[in-house]
């Protein structure tokens, strides 16, 4: 069952050996007592089961980055620059590698990523085994399958979100001194024929223009469901082309989302060659016959990666690192490029790199606990937002908005004034018990709906090969 680019089982995927089908020639022979990185291309004789879990788990990570990151615009904003004043020394959140998981910047960026490696992953090994019948049949309901698995999800989501708008559950949000919190909360509608209009209007808009008023985090949902069928595109046209250049296809489409600005496309095609990389049998051969890629590479891919998506998103000339770093930018990177999201991209691709090479880190990104994060991802992508801007708000400024504050422009009598610490950090932890409690819940029940229907729906338009070949002998004659 295929559970959407947020959300997965744990997959295993098998890697090929050669089995040539014919004696080996000389250079052949001599090939595969050295295996290189292109060995392998043939069909497979035996196979051998690589874990690929450690995905689940960096999914997980990723959507707690997520989490962090709104709560950092929400409370406190100074983490996303290097300092909290020009001249000043950093706080410890604010220094290099730390500060990544509280500016939570690339937590977006892993979705991507991982996007392109989960939708690659099953095509690529039926290619490589060659078994292409299959490769399209799954690669043709896995399309079926995208759009309904993020869009009813979403659709629900946005429905609950307007109900409670409508009840007036955001208004402490919006008369808080949190600017993010305002921005990000949505006005009740003067009446129902309008408030229905809303509802449809941003349901459309969520998938044609990223903006969505109710949950503006679903603006990532339309680059997601494209760079997967992008992704299902390549597959195909692919289909019958030699892995290795299937590979520089990759790593083409790779390098012209990066000439086009556009940080989020080279993430897919990314993550769909590392896919392809992590199932080719000479290199994996070739990484399991030297220790140094694990012990030396790995952890200098990681360093590098986490270094490079340390840069702050806001005033990088305040500290000498982030000032290299930004001269260094307007070297590599196109003009008026993000750079933040340009340096957190470069940076995944380097520690993703690293994992590829280090099976302990994969190991690690595949404990239980992380695979459990993973699998509740999406349900967390979804719902934080809204319980943030409630259930958190209510616990830091209470349930209800005084009467001297409740005024057209609250800028002239003031605003609803946060908790102090110590109330700050009692309610924390326990609201992100209840958020993950209702993930749990919504994985559980309203994503296996989704699901079901989405079976259903592709059970019901899906034609098997095998029936097309049935009616075509029904039409010959006896």
């Amino acid at each position: 069952m295929d559970k959407g680019p947020l959300q997965g089982d744990t997959v295993l995927y098998e890697v090929e050996t050669l089995a040539p089908s014919h004696p080996p020639t000389t250079s052949q022979a001599n090939r595969s007592a050295s295996p290189g990185l292109w060995a392998g291309e043939g069909k497979m004789s035996t196979t051998k089961q690589e874990n690929v879990k450690w995905v689940d788990g960096v999914r997980g990570f990723a959507s707690l980055l997520v989490v962090f990151t709104h709560l950092c615009r929400s409370f406190d904003e100074d983490i996303f620059k290097p300092t909290s004043a020009d001249g000043a020394s950093p706080r410890i959140v604010q220094l290099p590698i730390i500060r990544i998981l509280f500016q939570g910047r690339v937590g977006v960026t892993i979705f991507s990523l991982v996007t392109g490696y989960v939708c690659a992953l099953k095509p690529i090994r039926q290619f490589r085994a060659g078994n292409h019948e299959a490769a399209f049949t799954s690669i043709s309901k896995s399309a079926l399958r995208r759009i309904p698995r993020l869009f009813l999800p979403t659709t629900i989501a946005t429905v609950i979100i307007w109900f409670i708008c409508q009840l007036g559950a955001f208004n402490v949000a919006k008369h808080s001194d949190s600017w993010w919190i305002d921005h990000t909360s949505p006005n009740s509608s003067p009446n129902i024929g309008e408030a229905l209009k809303q509802l449809l209007y941003h349901i459309i808009t969520t998938w044609t223009n990223q903006w969505n008023i109710y949950d503006a985090n679903q603006w990532t949902m339309l680059p997601l469901l494209k760079g997967s069928i992008w992704i299902f595109m390549v597959m195909i046209a692919t289909a019958y082309v030699k892995p290795r250049y299937r590979m520089m296809v990759e790593i083409a489409f790779f390098t012209y989302f990066y000439i086009c600005n556009d940080p989020f496309g080279m993430q897919f095609f990314y993550g769909a060659f590392l896919s392809d990389l992590s199932q080719c049998p000479g290199h994996v051969s070739w990484c399991q016959a030297r220790k140094w890629t694990s012990r030396f590479l790995a952890p200098v891919l990681i360093f590098l990666g986490l270094i490079l998506a340390s840069y702050p998103e806001e005033e990088p000339q305040w500290t000498r690192w982030s000032e290299v770093m930004k001269r260094i930018a307007a070297w590599i990177f196109p003009g008026d490029a993000k750079t933040a999201r340009f340096y957190s991209g470069i940076g995944l691709q380097f520690v993703t790199l690293g994992i590829h090479f280090s099976p302990f880190v994969k190991n690690g990104l595949s404990n239980k606990y992380l695979l459990w994060f993973g699998k509740n991802s999406f349900a967390v992508y979804l719902l934080h937002g809204t319980l943030l801007r409630t259930v958190l708000v209510w616990l830091y400024y209470g349930v209800h908005v005084p009467a001297d504050v409740m005024v057209e422009d609250k800028l002239e009598r003031g605003m609803l004034p946060i908790c102090g610490r110590a109330r700050f950090w009692f309610w924390l932890p326990i609201w992100f018990v209840i958020l993950y409690s209702l993930a749990n819940l919504w994985t559980k029940y309203v994503d296996a709906w989704c699901a079901r229907v989405t079976e259903k729906l592709v059970k019901y338009v899906f034609q098997e090969p095998n029936e097309d070949l049935d009616a075509e002998k029904r039409l010959l004659p006896q």
